[in-house]
C-alpha cells in the first residue's frame, strides 16, 4: 500500500495531463468543426470537395495511426520538431474536428427547408439566417452526439500513451510495472469515471438550457 501511495501523486500528474489534452482538444476542435461543416455544404465545389476529403481522411483512419504519423512525419520529413504533447493536441484536434464537422453538418441538414424560405421572405441575409436562425436550432439537435464524442475523447486520451506523453494511462502502467500490483488500474478507472460523470452533469444542464429554445427560435 505504501508503494501505491508513493505513485499516486505521479498518477494524479498524469490525470492533469489527460485533462489538459481533453480541454485543449475540445476547445479548439469544437469551433473548428463548424467552418468545415459549412464548407462541406458550400456551393463552391473546390471548397466542398476539400472539406469532404479532410473529413474522409481523418474519420477513415485510426487515431492511433494518426498519432504515429504526426509524431514521426514532422521530424523526419519536414524537419519540424514538436514535443509529444503538442503533437498529441494537434492530432486530436484535427481528428475530432472532422467528427464534429459531420455532427454539425447533420444538424444543419436536419433543419427544415421552410426555415430558410421564411428567412429569405423576411429579407434576412444568408449570414443572418445561419447565425440567428439555423445555428441556434442546430445546437439543440447536435448536443447529444457532441456529448457522446466528448465522452469518447476522455477515453481516447489514453491512446496518447503510445507516444511519449505521460498522461493518466501511461502513469498508471508505470505504477503497475514498478509495484507489480493491479490496484493503480482501479484508481485510474475511478478518475476516468469521475471525468465522464462531470461531463454528463454539464451536458444535462446544457440540454435543459437549449430545451427552452422552441421551433420559432424564441426564448
Amino acid at each position: 500500500m505504501d508503494k501505491l501511495m508513493e505513485f499516486l501523486p505521479f498518477m494524479l500528474e498524469g490525470a492533469v495531463v489527460t485533462v489538459e489534452l481533453f480541454v485543449l482538444t475540445l476547445v479548439i476542435s469544437l469551433p473548428l468543426g463548424l467552418p468545415i461543416a459549412l464548407g462541406s455544404n458550400s456551393r463552391i465545389k473546390p471548397l466542398s470537395i476539400l472539406c469532404k476529403i479532410y473529413v474522409w481522411i481523418f474519420r477513415g483512419t485510426p487515431l492511433l495511426l494518426q498519432l504515429f504519423f504526426f509524431y514521426f512525419f514532422f521530424p523526419l520529413v519536414l524537419n519540424i520538431q514538436m514535443n509529444a504533447f503538442v503533437t498529441a493536441v494537434l492530432t486530436y484536434v484535427l481528428n475530432y474536428a472532422a467528427y464534429f464537422a459531420e455532427i454539425y453538418r447533420g444538424g444543419i441538414n436536419s433543419i427544415d427547408r421552410g426555415q430558410y424560405e421564411a428567412a429569405h421572405a423576411l429579407g434576412l441575409s444568408k449570414r443572418q439566417t445561419t447565425t440567428d436562425i439555423i445555428l441556434p436550432q442546430t445546437m439543440k439537435a447536435i448536443l447529444p452526439p457532441v456529448v457522446n464524442e466528448a465522452i469518447t475523447l476522455v477515453k481516447d486520451t489514453a491512446l496518447a500513451s503510445s507516444i511519449p506523453v505521460i498522461e493518466l494511462m501511461k502513469a498508471t502502467n508505470s505504477a503497475v510495472n514498478r509495484t507489480t500490483d493491479m490496484t493503480p488500474f482501479f484508481f485510474a478507472a475511478i478518475i476516468y469515471l469521475i471525468m465522464t460523470f462531470v461531463l454528463t452533469v454539464v451536458a444535462g444542464k446544457l440540454e435543459r438550457h437549449f430545451s427552452r429554445y422552441d421551433a420559432k427560435g424564441e426564448w
